[in-house]
């Protein structure tokens, strides 16, 4: 028996609840700021905090995708540097070469999410260990193709003018960034296939019994979160005009703490592109204040560590278990405890 909490508009509040902590932890960190280090909400410090937020926003995003199938993807370093790499070498600063440059990045960032989510979907192996493979294979291929880009080569300059183009107060970058979670918003929201997608996340064997295709929505999202690691890594390489082998490095654990403090359900199923937004420019804006206090950069990694664990322990999953039991216990839930965690909460079945 399914729980089921009887006011529709109170039910939508419970679920909307699994995405509150990032909004207070913003908030609070807004006021630390105002009061230990002010210069990190100064418009100067703004200008550099967008453009990272918008790159860590779009891996996050693609990381995303792969935790509402219930997985976790460890190969976006090595598809982020590869995309960059490509990019560079293919288009040798060459302004009629950028466009097969960005195809061929971004193709191969396609396939290489192809061959995740078909040993992950299909042959039904464990998604950290096969991500963690691949993108060794992929760091493999990268060195191999850094060997024949020369390491004075740029992206064309009229690429990296319109990265940093100001729009109406805003760069390019930052605009495709917030394009980017507009439409999955929307995708999520409004399309059948949106609900498909995180009906296969929340309970892939009720979406196969009701005729689903869960290994084709497994791949898609594999290689959809492929694409966006990619496009983060070619925006990026326009920003830095000369990228590195170490440009994916710092995006390993990122993107995981960004979803996990976004309150997605680390069960699969349900997300938020806001949300996930809003923890990107979260993570960025501390790290910015962090540097403001003149901390050593390397405790950003220590910052990610303790904020994935502090996700982990405030997630979405234990927001949602925590209401439940309060609203059972003031007489407003019916039925025993729920196992979904807020995927299913009305006990409505799966969309066909």
């Amino acid at each position: 028996m399914k729980t089921r909490i009887q006011n529709p508009l109170l039910t939508s509040i419970v679920i909307s609840s699994r995405y509150l902590s990032v909004w207070i932890a913003i908030g609070l960190l807004l006021i630390t700021a105002l009061w230990i280090a002010p210069e990190t909400l100064t418009r100067t410090s703004f200008t550099a905090v967008m453009p990272l937020t918008s790159f860590l926003a779009l891996t996050a995003l693609g990381q995303m995708l792969v935790v509402m199938t219930g997985g976790i993807d460890l190969s976006t370093p090595g598809i982020m540097t590869l995309a960059a790499l490509m990019t560079v070498g293919i288009a040798g600063k060459s302004d009629e070469q950028l466009p097969l440059a960005l195809i061929t990045a971004l193709g191969v960032s396609l396939l290489i999410g192809f061959v995740s989510g078909f040993f992950v979907g299909v042959l039904k192996l464990n998604p950290l260990i096969v991500t963690l493979a691949v993108g060794q294979i992929v760091n493999g291929a990268m060195l191999s193709y850094s060997e024949n880009v020369a390491h004075e080569t740029a992206v064309p300059a009229s690429f990296s003018a319109w990265i940093t183009a100001p729009l109406l107060g805003l760069h390019n970058v930052e605009w495709t960034a917030i394009g980017v979670s507009l439409l999955l918003i929307l995708l999520f929201r409004y399309t059948e296939i949106g609900r498909k997608f995180q009906a296969v996340g929340a309970n892939p064997t009720a979406a196969w019994i009701l005729g689903l295709r869960v290994n084709g929505y497994v791949i898609l999202a594999y290689m959809g979160a492929a694409f966006l690691y990619g496009l983060s890594g070619v925006l990026l390489a326009g920003f830095l005009q000369s990228p590195s082998l170490v440009l994916g490095v710092p995006y390993l654990l990122g993107p995981i703490a960004t979803v996990v403090i976004g309150g997605a359900s680390l069960s699969g199923g349900l997300a938020s592109a806001a949300s996930t937004w809003a923890s990107a420019f979260f993570l960025t804006l501390l790290s910015q204040m962090l540097r403001v206090l003149g901390l050593p950069t390397s405790l950003q990694f220590v910052v990610f560590g303790i904020a994935i664990i502090g996700g982990m322990v405030i997630s979405g999953d234990r927001i949602i278990t925590a209401i439940e039991n309060l609203l059972r216990n003031t007489g407003r839930l019916d039925g025993p405890e729920s196992q979904d965690h807020g995927n299913n909460i009305k006990g409505e079945p799966m969309p066909k």
